[in-house]
């Protein structure tokens, strides 16, 4: 389904913060003016205060009486925020950006892949193997493979039955989504990754902690490669959607 149009708000917030991720608006500096943000995004006043508070919010600014409203840099951005990552795979991710995320899954996922193989239920599994369905058939006949591998992913995560590794799965979407973007941009990388998948699937079928957690594994450092590959031959990151 399609996503719903943003307000004048939405947008102001998408623009800026875009911007700043670009780095349109250099870290340590000021923004520009309130009167003059108002004539570039064509918004009043309150449009523009509000969109600097969901800025604020997000990590990328910093308001005070004596500071003004000042950029801040990446460290302090909120990098499980959806429109934080959007705006910077927008950009083109940076290669520390990619580093951190594969590094993440690898802390995450095997783990909860573990917890999943003594746990997931008849649903569960039933919902793991209508997504591999979907990624199998983008494969051989056309079609949203990176939905599909999502689908999986957040299966996986959930079949741990852990609250908060649940939840943490919810916050990962957008970044999933990025890894899973870039690394099928390499020619078969879908195809390849097809049975390091159903290895990850059978063993939770098979209740085996130790082989599903191997498996997670040896998928996630597989789609490391892939990335890498994808880096070494190009000079500067693509934009992705």
């Amino acid at each position: 389904m399609a996503a719903a149009p943003k307000n004048f708000h939405g947008l102001t917030v998408d623009r800026l913060g875009q911007a700043i991720v670009e780095g349109r608006h250099a870290v340590g500096w000021s923004l520009p003016p309130e009167p003059m943000l108002c004539v570039q995004f064509g918004v009043s006043r309150t449009v523009v205060r509000e969109a600097v508070k969901s800025l604020v919010a997000k990590g990328l600014l910093v308001t005070g009486p004596k500071v003004g409203t000042k950029v801040l840099p990446a460290d302090h951005w909120n990098w499980f925020d959806p429109d934080v990552v959007a705006w910077q795979s927008k950009a083109g991710p940076t290669r520390e950006f990619l580093r951190d995320l594969q590094e993440l899954r690898r802390v995450i996922e095997p783990a909860a892949v573990r917890m999943a193989a003594g746990r997931a239920q008849p649903d569960d599994l039933r919902e793991l193997e209508a997504a591999f369905a979907g990624m199998k058939h983008a494969v051989d006949r056309g079609g949203d493979y990176i939905a599909s591998d999502l689908r999986f992913h957040h299966a996986l995560l959930k079949s741990s039955h852990n609250r908060m590794v649940v939840q943490m799965g919810k916050a990962l979407g957008a970044l999933l989504r990025v890894s899973f973007e870039l690394s099928s941009k390499r020619p078969d990388g879908a195809a390849l990754s097809l049975p390091l998948h159903r290895a990850v699937l059978d063993a939770l079928i098979a209740g085996d902690p130790v082989e599903a957690e191997q498996a997670s594994l040896r998928l996630i450092d597989s789609a490391a490669r892939d990335i890498d590959a994808v880096l070494a031959s190009r000079q500067r990151l693509p934009a992705l959607r």
